[in-house]
Formats: C-alpha cells, structure tokens, sequence
C-alpha cells in the first residue's frame, strides 16, 4: 500500500502533534499531513512523567486550541547555590505576566493535542515504524513497519522523535556530562504554593517543581550518587534529599518511584535537502532551566509557518537560518551552567555573586526570564 503526503511527521509527541496541528492552523490540508509514531496514542496518554512549560509554550498551545490543560502555575522562581550567599527571585508580577511558567504531565500534554490533532482531520499512522527512508530529489519515501507493511512518500519529512542521549545518533556538538538525572514526586511539610526552586550544588542543580500538592524534583549529580540514591530506603533518600536542598519547603515526608536517566548534549543542524528535525530530535539539552520541550515547540511554530507556504526545500533551508539564533543561545546557555556543575568547577564560586547581582538588578532579571519564557526573539 502507497500513501502520499505533503509533510511526514516522525513522532508524534508534544513537538511533533504541535507541528501538525499549526500547519492546519495555518492552511495546509490536514489529510496531506500524516502523522507517524511507534506507539499507541492510548500508551502516550497514561505517560505520568512531568513537564515545564514556559508561559511562551502556553501562548503556543493555546493558539493550537490545546490549553488550557490540567497543569500547576509557576508564580516565582528560587535560584540559589548550596553553600554560598546569594540567592535570586524572579516573579510573574515583576514580569506582568500570568505565570512565569507551568508543570504538567506529559500524557495531559500529548491527550489535548491529539484531541486537536483529532479533530482537525490530521492522518494519524500508529503504532507504526520508520524502517528504511529513500530520498530523491522529489521526495522522500518511507518505509514502515505496523499492523501492516506499507510505504508512505512525502514531499518533506520532520523527524520529531528524539529519544534519550545515549540512544541517538551523535550530531555536531555532543558531549556527556557524566551526570544523571534522578526523577521523582516529593512531598514536603510546608510546600510553599506555586513557586518553583532551582538549587545549585557541586554535582548539578537540584529543581523543585511544584504540582498539584507534590513537587516534581530533578536532581541531577554524579552516576555514582546516582546509583546510591537509588538503592536508599525512602526515609533515608528524603534526609539526605534535605540535606541537600534545605528547609526552605519544610522536612521531605514522602517520595514516589525514583527513576534515573544520563544527560548529556547531543545538537546540531541535521536533515537533508527534504529532511529536518526539530525538537529534542534535534537538539537533546541538560534538564537546567527546563528548556528542552519549550525550545521544541518554538521549532515547531516557525516551521509550520514556512511549511503552510510551501512544503519545498527552499523553506527547509530559511527555517535553518531563522532557528540558528535561539537554538544556539539556548545550547550554549544550558552547556554552559551544565559544564560548570559537572564538576568542582572554580567558576562555582562566582555563583553566589552572580545570584546577588541578578536579584538587586532587575534589568538582569526580566532578561532571563525573557529567555526562559520566550527564547530568543
């Protein structure tokens, strides 16, 4: 069986259904689009793992027609450094904004984009896989494998599906930070209502994300710290869990399955003449500063522009040049603050009088959280 297409969209997470649904947004045909995943919609649905949304993705989102979503606020922002003064505070009111940014589940994110996706019409072609992909000059042919065997030929082809580092492809700039990330919900006895905590130690930044009554919490450190506090008992795991972060947020009570992934830096302009990525697929970044899923959807609101004009590779090519500024400013930011907290790095130490600076001068403030919120524009 043969199915032709405008746009093939491989991967059909948060990045890859936005994508889809701005292109219908935009004009194109919603049949002329196919979606492409391994995985039942059903299966991404009941994903429990937690999301940072910046107040730019919600902007995206609702112009899509999915939002709003069940998610928790971000009112403020506490970035400190685990043994040093300073500390900054950046606040939705400083910034006249609703929120400065918000956590989700991922199943809630991909659920109300399919629901879009859905409705619009968009071709959805799962569980299915990309086996063999054939590229002339006038298109690209995919070979998939799923309930049955077919091809499917489009004119340009976005690979949306990244994966975890360490499982794709190196690209230009790669580099593993020797660190892991371990992933959990927390709860605490004095949760402070929708403010979110970023603490910097000597193995990584720590993040405290509030949700619902609980905290989504990102601790990244050494793989050997990693393994170690995976093999804690849960009363042991929250006290050291305190130690580390403090008592801003009271004593840690309760912690919920502790899961652990390597971080690294996997980015770099990839595709063909009829081929791009975007999304994690192209650019897989450390967790700090919770950028990746927003940079994402920024990737996926330019192309879909240019693509609703023309599905060429003209425009495969203006949207490289378009995407260059943010994507570069955002990997070098996150490399950046990564690398220091790799190690014992000497450049901690300025930490603490960066934070101090940042909090007595609000120019330097709204600034960052420009970036955070909206990337570079």
């Amino acid at each position: 069986m043969t199915v032709d297409a405008d746009i093939a969209i491989c991967g059909a997470g948060p990045a890859g259904m936005a994508l889809a649904a701005l292109l219908v947004k935009r004009g194109m045909r919603a049949e002329r689009i196919a979606l492409i995943d391994a995985k039942p919609l059903e299966q991404a649905q009941n994903d429990p793992r937690s999301l940072a949304l910046s107040y730019g993705s919600r902007q995206i989102l609702e112009q899509i027609g999915a939002w709003p979503i069940e998610a928790t606020a971000i009112h403020d922002i506490h970035v400190s450094r685990k043994g040093q003064f300073g500390r900054s505070m950046i606040t939705r009111e400083e910034q006249d904004v609703p929120a400065l940014g918000y956590v989700t589940r991922y199943g809630s994110v991909v659920q109300a984009l399919g629901a879009v996706c859905d409705a619009l019409g968009v071709r959805s072609l799962r569980p299915a896989r990309v086996v063999r992909k054939d590229e002339d000059a006038n298109q690209v042919a995919l070979h998939l494998e799923g309930e049955a065997p077919q091809m499917l030929r489009a004119a340009i082809v976005v690979q949306a599906e990244g994966g975890l580092f360490g499982q794709q492809e190196e690209k230009a700039v790669a580099r593993d930070y020797q660190q892991t990330a371990l992933i959990a919900q927390v709860r605490t006895s004095a949760p402070v209502a929708h403010r979110a905590f970023e603490r910097f130690t000597h193995e990584g930044p720590l993040a405290l994300l509030p949700q619902d009554e609980e905290y989504s919490l990102v601790w990244c450190c050494r793989p050997d710290t990693a393994a170690e506090l995976l093999e804690l008992e849960d009363d042991a795991f929250l006290a050291r869990l305190g130690d580390m972060f403090g008592h801003r947020v009271g004593r840690f009570t309760a912690t919920g399955r502790r899961l652990a992934f390597p971080l690294g830096l996997n980015a770099g302009v990839t595709g063909s003449a009829r081929t791009t990525a975007i999304g994690n697929a192209a650019q897989t970044l450390h967790p700090v500063a919770g950028q990746g899923l927003n940079l994402g959807l920024r990737d996926a609101t330019v192309l879909a522009r240019l693509l609703a004009q023309s599905a060429t590779p003209d425009m495969l090519a203006r949207y490289a040049e378009l995407r260059a500024q943010d994507r570069s400013l955002t990997v070098r930011a996150t490399d950046t603050m990564a690398r220091i907290f790799a190690n014992e790095s000497p450049a901690q130490a300025l930490l603490g009088l960066s934070l101090a600076a940042i909090d007595i001068i609000r120019p330097a403030r709204s600034l960052l959280a420009d970036l955070m919120m909206y990337g570079r524009r």
